[in-house]
């Protein structure tokens, strides 16, 4: 490599680095806790759990979960009715008019109300969580942070361009132990910086892309949901339909399904007269990926199914990978020393361009290393 593209290469990799390193230092320093959040929350007694039970298979109607949640409020009607991935003893009933949204957690077991969650969350995690996701400004600081991890790929790009003419006479993860301590440093950068590669370009990516979350929905919802909603046939009876005949009939239609979430008529994600159902599969991979089934509200007849586009079933995929939600605690304990290991990367990058500009560039070969 010419010494100009080089050059040119550090300008790249100096600046980009510089900008997003506060930002992704607090990025990772949030993130941190979040890889545990649910085992946090289930710590601080932050989350609402089903109560133990001798018999865990029994379930009682879906309209009577619902009429139980609404009995709670009242005045409210019916938005969603949603299961966490693993937990099918607990229903979660969100209600809403007007401004006014208020969410029940319903046992399925036998119709008991366990608590209602505040929507948005509150607590340690909670602010943990809206810091690290937009900042605290909204749609405006998920983007700011998207580009921030642009940044962040720009850096990660043209670092390991400049890795290999820094290597060319050193073997792979060596440590000058007897050189400056800066020398140290820049070699321990730049050794975790490789280590950490695919990691941190992994979680950069699916963190730009998840700060498009709610465009993308957004651009989903208002397109190809609402042609669904609009095309679906208008009913020709109104003979009454339970909820629970309606599920029976969409998993029917799409076996080895589990619910999601149920938009009732009148949500945001649902027609005046339908309902909106969204699946999740069974296997690891299809249960990130939500199938929307289109029912009549008034007859529980499907009218209308299909796969989410592309660009919705890119979101769903990176959201879990973003924060090691994958494999379980030991895909988590891996994350969160990935994390530290990049904390010491962009803690040890600064450090060396303090260090340069108060003593000057570190030669080594023919290459100046800044």
């Amino acid at each position: 490599m010419k010494p100009a593209t080089l050059r040119a290469w550090d300008v790249v990799h100096r600046w980009t680095s510089l900008v997003c390193t506060a930002f992704m230092l607090l990025l990772c320093l949030t993130g941190l806790p979040l890889v545990f959040r649910h085992e946090i929350d289930h710590l601080l007694g932050a989350t609402v759990e089903a109560p133990v039970r001798a018999d865990d298979t029994a379930r009682v109607p879906l309209d009577r979960v619902v009429a139980t949640a609404q009995a709670r409020h009242p005045r409210l009607h019916p938005l969603f009715a949603s299961q966490e991935p693993d937990e099918a003893r607990l229903w979660f009933v969100t209600l809403g008019a007007d401004a006014t949204l208020a969410q029940v957690a319903v046992d399925a077991r036998d119709g008991s109300v366990v608590g209602e969650p505040i929507i948005g969350g509150r607590g340690v995690m909670s602010v943990v969580r809206s810091l690290h996701i937009d900042l605290f400004a909204g749609q405006p600081g998920k983007l700011f942070l998207g580009a921030m991890g642009l940044l962040l790929i720009a850096s990660i790009v043209s670092g390991v361009v400049l890795y290999a003419p820094f290597m060319r006479k050193l073997e792979f993860g060596t440590v000058r132990r007897h050189r400056a301590r800066r020398v140290r440093w820049l070699d321990l950068h730049n050794l975790i910086g490789i280590v950490t590669l695919t990691w941190a370009s992994v979680v950069g990516f699916t963190g730009v892309v998840n700060t498009w979350a709610e465009l993308v929905v957004g651009h989903w919802r208002t397109t190809e949901l609402a042609a669904m909603l609009h095309d679906a046939p208008a009913s020709s009876t109104t003979a009454p339909v339970t909820l629970d005949a309606s599920t029976h009939a969409v998993l029917d239609r799409v076996p080895d399904s589990k619910i999601a979430f149920i938009a009732f008529p009148g949500s945001s994600f649902s027609g005046p007269r339908h309902y909106a159902y969204f699946l999740r599969g069974a296997t690891p991979l299809t249960s990130r990926l939500l199938t929307p089934v289109v029912v009549d509200a008034a007859n529980g007849a499907i009218v209308g199914a299909g796969a989410a586009p592309w660009y919705l079933a890119a979101l769903q995929l990176s959201q879990p990978l973003h924060f090691g939600d994958y494999g379980g605690w030991p895909m988590q304990v891996l994350w969160a020393a990935l994390d530290i290991a990049t904390i010491v990367v962009l803690c040890s990058g600064l450090y060396l361009w303090i260090a340069r500009r108060s003593r000057g560039p570190v030669r080594h070969g023919r290459a100046v290393l800044r």
